[in-house]
């Protein structure tokens, strides 16, 4: 599913940030420019960012 219109960005894009470490829609933003023109994508980048992180915990975050 399209989650960012303006740079054509899925969920799956966004999913696969947040496995790559991105725990956040600042750093999702840097790495894949999400939520940086209208930003009526950045609610639902949000929910896509806690789910994954819910089913993948970033466990950086221990050490």
């Amino acid at each position: 599913m399209y989650v960012c219109l303006c740079h054509a960005i899925t969920d799956t894009q966004i999913r696969e940030a947040v496995s790559q470490g991105d725990t956040s829609l600042k750093q999702v933003r840097q790495r894949l420019g999400v939520g940086d023109q209208c930003g009526k994508c950045s609610r639902m980048a949000m929910v896509v960012i806690q789910q994954q992180l819910e089913l993948e915990p970033n466990y950086y975050e221990v050490a």
